[in-house]
This record gives structure tokens, C-alpha cells and sequence, in this order.
């Protein structure tokens, strides 16, 4: 197959979870528009869900991602329906905010099955396919938090911070099968997420927007469409060299260090 410099993942198939709003859904478009055939998931069917798939030429591929079962199902379904997965993007996620002593164990666990857990249950359900593909290219998407840990997220925190470890291990486990596996820690970004973060300091959705921009050199939250930018890049065969990176997309608010 020839590669369209235009639409680098033409003839791929792509799977994005916790698609129907926020970064999933600018996810999905941007790897549509790369011209990959995208599957997009989230916990329940919905009409934004289904909406989302008939604008960028997809299927909706709902299902619970904490549950085995059900993600094998889903999967099961994309192989029928589009053929093996070969761009993962582990997008889902669930968050809770509040005090450490007062968090609810089963709220806790929720958190890790559904981020860490959910992750862990795609990967092992859309390998096989990639194994026969002879390649394939997985981005899970973690968090700036899983970097730094946040006051009143532990349990996000830890979760995404078990991602990045995850997607380091994976990617010195599967590179050598071309099944290359990197991790995007975004910042602080305009997604429907913020609302918890409101409700949680007691504050309107603009002055939460203000906090975090205060204390991030470019002077403002992220966009989706970044973030989507960083995940399509990942996605993209003609990169190998990147292997267990994780790429901070957060406007400078957390960098390196030697």
C-alpha cells in the first residue's frame, strides 16, 4: 500500500474510548481526518455517541471498559464489523475529587478499574489482532497529575500515574513486535471534566479556567485539538523511534529535568 502523505493512517483501524465528549471525541476526528476508520466507545450508547460516529465515518462501540466481558465483546464486534484494531487510543477515564481520609473505597476502586484497569483489558483484548497485523500502534492517555500527584485526586492520580508506568513497560515488551506503545500526559485542558474540579474548590467554571491558566507559562489551559495532535502524531506508523514515552502536553506547567 502506498502511503498518502495526506492521510498517514489510511486503511487503519482505529479504537478511541471515552469518545463521546471532551479529548475522546477530538481524539476520534483527528484520527478520522488521518484516515483511519475510527471505532468510538463510551460506558453507554448515547446519541452524541452515535452522532460522533456518523460524522467522521465510524462505528459507535459502546461498552464498559472495567469490564472484561464486555471490552472482548467490543472488540470482538470492531474485528467483525472493520477488521483487527490497529491505533488504540485508551482514552476513558472516571474522577472524583475530595479529601484522602474521606474517600469512599468503592469510589476508589472505581477510579482504578475503570482507568487502570479498563487499559489493561483493552490491550490484552486487541493484541492478538495486532500480533497478526504484524504491527500496530497503542497511545494511552494519562495525565500531568500522574506526574506531579494533585491535592484531593489520589485515586486519579495514582491511576494515571500506573498508566505511565505501564505504557513504559509495554513499550519495551511489544516494540520489538512493531507494536509500539507511548503515553500523553496532557495538562490542564477545556474538556467537560473541569466541572469536578469547580464543584470541588467552589468555584464558577471560569474562575477554575483562570486558577489553572495562572500557573501555566503559555498563560492558558490546553485545547482538545493539542492534545489530539500529540495522540494522532503517536498514532502514526511512520514514527517508531518514540518506544515508552510519555509526551507532557501541559503548556510548560510540568517539565523535565536531567
Amino acid at each position: 500500500m502506498t502511503l498518502n502523505e495526506d492521510k498517514p493512517l489510511a486503511g487503519k483501524i482505529a479504537l478511541v474510548t471515552g469518545a463521546a465528549q471532551g479529548l475522546g471525541a477530538a481524539h476520534a476526528r483527528r484520527l478520522a481526518g488521518a484516515g483511519a476508520l475510527v471505532a468510538v466507545n463510551d460506558l453507554s450508547p448515547s446519541p452524541e455517541l452515535t452522532l460522533l460516529a456518523k460524522e467522521i465515518g465510524g462505528v459507535p462501540a459502546p461498552g464498559d471498559v472495567s469490564d472484561r466481558n464486555q471490552v472482548q465483546e467490543l472488540v470482538a464486534r470492531i474485528e467483525e464489523q472493520l477488521g483487527a484494531v490497529d491505533v488504540l487510543v485508551a482514552n476513558h477515564a472516571y474522577m472524583s475529587m475530595g479529601a484522602f481520609l474521606e474517600s469512599d473505597l468503592d469510589d476508589w476502586w472505581k477510579v482504578i478499574d475503570t482507568n487502570l484497569g479498563g487499559t489493561f483489558h483493552l490491550i490484552q483484548s486487541v493484541l492478538p489482532g495486532m500480533r497478526k497485523s504484524g504491527g500496530g500502534r497503542i497511545v494511552v492517555v494519562a495525565s500531568e497529575w500522574g506526574v506531579t500527584g494533585w491535592p484531593g485526586a489520589t485515586a486519579y492520580a495514582a491511576s494515571k500515574a500506573g498508566l505511565i508506568s505501564l505504557a513504559k513497560t509495554l513499550g519495551r515488551e511489544l516494540a520489538p513486535e512493531a507494536i509500539i506503545v507511548n503515553a500523553v500526559a496532557p495538562g490542564v485542558t477545556d474538556t467537560p471534566q473541569l466541572g469536578v474540579d469547580a464543584d470541588d474548590a467552589g468555584l464558577s467554571l471560569e474562575q477554575m479556567h483562570a486558577s489553572y491558566a495562572a500557573g501555566i507559562p503559555l498563560g492558558r489551559i490546553g485545547r482538545p485539538e493539542e492534545i489530539a495532535d500529540v495522540v494522532a502524531m503517536l498514532s502514526d506508523f511512520r514514527i517508531s523511534a518514540m518506544v515508552g514515552q510519555v509526551v507532557q502536553a501541559n503548556g510548560g506547567s510540568t517539565r523535565t529535568r536531567a
